[in-house]
């Protein structure tokens, strides 16, 4: 008698190796239903941005290709998970779903209506872990709490035994054909205007992540430690996007970069330190998220929902455009239009500046920065969003105020990120790049600016902006 199929529920793990609820399934010797649902009604109002939309169309495109290569095919349905699950098991008779464990805020009701679907038509059920180097629940300080501090919680990471060793790919899937939904027909992709165009410098997809990672622990792991905070040096290892949608494991990445830095022997410490360190700043993220679910949406520190925010939605408008007239944060903001990313360094200029400067409340900006990154991650989007805000977990002191003309100046010295992506000040000496109101007349002409014309007034005085956000502050606490 032939084997009833195993539906393998992928979500966040776009890839077939370091899979093991696909491993587990392929084991059995069963038909293996590799099933993908797009589901926007569990996320609600944290359904997919564009960005991730136009990431996760390509992504799939190249997991179908891979799972055809293992003789399989990639099963396409759309709509709620749990009616679409109880849809394909009637179809298919399947005997058990495997599944990779979410950590998204709505992740663990959908799980227990997954598990009750599958109690309920007689079904095995089998969750794995596979998104995170630890689980949540395995990471408890002294006192059996959560880690409200990134720095101890990143040595008991470092301190733990090792992360699971990543698993190869299954050597075939045997599949089972089942009517699947057109990729296209999800409309995942801009239509007019495609704003899009920039993006050909991402390949999503497993084939692309670990080309990326094999590049970043070559070329640019013995630089990152100090290099990472210039936006115009190629120093980072540009994985966020390919972690966020699974086209790699945090455990591959881990596991390849120890490696790197043993075979190192010695010279890539401090870098490849800081580096691994990155990674556990995402885990630090998701375990603030299981513990704190309503992070994305609230302050991690309850006082600071009373903060006095300003109501300016044309400041708002400026910053989403890159016209605040301030050169380092507008780079950053047309950036994130032009590529779908912003360096690290210039999101936390760009965060401080909506928040302090213009006083419109973080979530404004997190909402944002969900629908134009291809990395929009909720863990760590809206745990660095808070870290700015200072309203978070082990965050920056609120009085940590960014001045966007200081930060432009140290990481980039020679104006050439602010060139690159502002070019309508290319001619201006370094000199005034960062600060072109500074500029004589005759500077700003033979550069060929003209401020309120060729390039936006500033919208706000950087010095009267602090000061009004540390009056805020005080306020608050006067109240608190």
């Amino acid at each position: 008698m032939s084997q009833k199929p195993i539906i393998v529920w992928f979500r966040q793990e776009l890839r077939l190796s370091d899979h093991p609820a696909l491993v587990a399934a392929a084991q059995t010797g069963a038909p293996v239903i590799c099933l993908y649902i797009h589901d926007d009604v569990t996320a609600q109002s944290w359904a997919q941005g564009g960005a991730s939309r136009w990431w996760l169309h390509h992504s799939l495109k190249a997991l179908a290709q891979s799972i055809a290569q293992k003789g399989g095919e990639l099963t396409l349905r759309q709509g709620e998970t749990v009616q679409a699950l109880e849809a394909v098991i009637a179809q298919t008779g399947a005997s058990a779903v495997y599944f990779t464990r979410g950590h998204n805020p709505w992740s663990a009701a959908l799980e227990t209506r997954v598990k009750t679907l599958c109690e309920k038509t007689g079904v095995d059920c089998r969750r794995f872990g596979g998104f995170l180097l630890f689980e949540p629940e395995d990471i408890r300080n002294g006192s059996g709490e959560p880690y409200k501090v990134y720095t101890p919680f990143s040595r008991f990471c470092f301190a733990a035994p090792a992360p699971r060793f990543p698993k190869p790919a299954p050597d075939s899937l045997k599949g089972v054909k089942l009517k699947s939904d057109k990729l296209e027909s999800w409309s995942l992709l801009p239509t007019k205007p495609d704003w899009s165009k920039g993006f050909t410098m991402w390949q999503p997809g497993e084939t692309g992540a670990q080309q990326r990672l094999a590049d970043f622990l070559d070329d640019r792991l013995a630089i990152y430690g100090e290099a990472r905070n210039f936006p115009n040096v190629e120093a980072t290892s540009g994985l966020s996007a390919h972690l966020h949608s699974g086209d790699i494991s945090p455990n591959q990445i881990w596991h390849a970069a120890k490696a790197a830095i043993a075979k190192a022997q010695g010279k890539h410490d401090k870098s490849g330190e800081t580096f691994l360190k990155e990674v556990l700043w995402r885990e630090f993220s998701y375990h603030l998220l299981h513990h704190w679910p309503h992070l994305p949406d609230r302050p991690f520190k309850p006082e600071y929902a009373d903060f006095p925010w300003a109501s300016d939605p044309k400041g708002l408008q400026a910053w989403q455009h890159g016209l605040t007239g301030y050169p380092i944060v507008d780079a950053g903001m047309r950036e994130l239009w032009q590529t779908g990313i912003m360096h690290n360094r210039v999101r936390m200029i760009t965060a401080s500046f909506l928040i302090k400067d213009l006083l419109v409340p973080w979530q404004e900006g997190e909402r944002w920065f969900w629908d134009t990154l291809v990395d929009a991650d909720i863990g760590a989007n809206a745990a660095s969003w808070q870290w700015v805000a200072g309203c978070g977990a082990d965050a920056a002191p609120y009085f940590r105020i960014f001045n966007p003309v200081l930060q432009g100046e140290k990481f980039d010295a020679d104006g050439d990120y602010v060139r690159r992506f502002v070019p309508e000040l290319a001619r201006l000496p370094k000199t005034f790049i960062h600060k072109p109101w500074e500029a004589p007349a005759l500077v700003l002409k033979e550069a060929g600016v003209t401020l309120g014309k060729t390039y936006p007034n500033r919208i706000i005085d950087h010095h009267f902006a602090r000061d009004r956000a540390l009056a805020g502050l005080k306020q608050l606490k006067a109240t608190a």
